[in-house]
């Protein structure tokens, strides 16, 4: 199968392009100018230099429509501002909503018909308190910016793909960890206090979440990739998680002491961030689990 995959430099991106090219996916990625991936790959893909909201249609650069014949999925990885502090509302709906419509309505001038789009749990928003395990379904009452554009997104390209009849799966991944993460994020914080010594000052850790290690998500959108079971213009909403809950708590002592760690967990030590989201844990088909 040939992809053309955006966000292939990401912390999720890396890992899925690790895990297309070993299942012998053919691969031309969208990278940034300067951009590096995060882990090392054993083989690299067709690398297109240029930002999200490239244009593919110019003159120009009749090369990258030849570099996109004959691709079979869109993989769109590629988020703005998807860690705290978040970037503006105006900023975050361009490159999340208008620069990804305008690069999927080239990609299916180019003849591309089936989209898979990384969505985010924080979509759901408020009402995420409502359901002990969240339906794709769900409301998305989103209550910032990088969310809203998420939300506004979902809701775009579920209209794109109902108007010009093509295939569609946006899979919603809930919490993510692992090697390559933005260090500022909760794991690889919680590992750099434990192996340098130090105390972990966190919150009082009741937050409920599903924690999946990346390299899990990555096998699972590579999974998500048939779209046999999906009819054109009927879009499919998914929930990728691990299928267990966790509270936060629980997640950093069990990691405080796989790293045997000799500081301490300073648990309270800081407050809940406002509009704290206390428990967002997936409603999981049965497809996902067994991806």
């Amino acid at each position: 199968m040939k992809l053309f995959v955006t966000g292939a430099t990401g912390f999720v991106g890396g890992y899925f392009l690790k895990a297309a090219l070993a299942a012998n996916h053919e691969v031309v990625a969208l990278r940034r100018a300067g951009s590096s991936i995060r882990i090392k790959l054993q083989q690299e893909p067709r690398w297109i230099i240029g930002d999200l909201d490239i244009d593919l249609r110019s003159d120009l650069r009749p090369d990258l429509r030849n570099e996109l014949s004959g691709c079979d999925v869109f993989v769109h990885l590629a988020t703005h501002s998807a860690n705290p502090p978040y970037d503006s509302y105006a900023q975050c709906l361009y490159w999340n909503v208008c620069a990804s419509l305008r690069l999927a309505e080239q990609l299916r001038e180019c003849g591309i018909t089936q989209y898979l789009i990384a969505g985010s749990c924080f979509e759901y928003g408020l009402s995420a308190a409502r359901y002990e395990h969240i339906p794709p379904t769900a409301p998305l009452e989103p209550i910032s910016s990088y969310p809203a554009s998420k939300a506004a997104a979902s809701l775009a390209f579920q209209s794109f793909a109902q108007e010009h009849r093509l295939k569609l799966k946006i899979l919603r991944l809930f919490q993510v960890y692992g090697e390559g993460e933005l260090e500022t994020r909760l794991w690889p914080s919680l590992r750099r206090a434990a192996l340098a010594g130090e105390d972990f000052p966190m919150t009082s850790g009741a937050q409920l979440r599903d924690f999946t290690e990346v390299s899990d998500v990555a096998h699972q959108l590579v999974g998500a990739l048939a779209f046999d079971n999906v009819a054109a213009g009927s879009p499919q909403v998914s929930n990728l998680g691990s299928g267990q809950t966790q509270s936060l708590r629980d997640f950093a002592e069990y990691w405080w002491q796989r790293w045997n760690a000799k500081g301490k967990l300073r648990i309270g030590a800081i407050p809940y961030r406002q509009n704290e989201m206390m428990r967002l844990v997936p409603e999981l088909d049965v497809i996902m689990r067994d991806a």
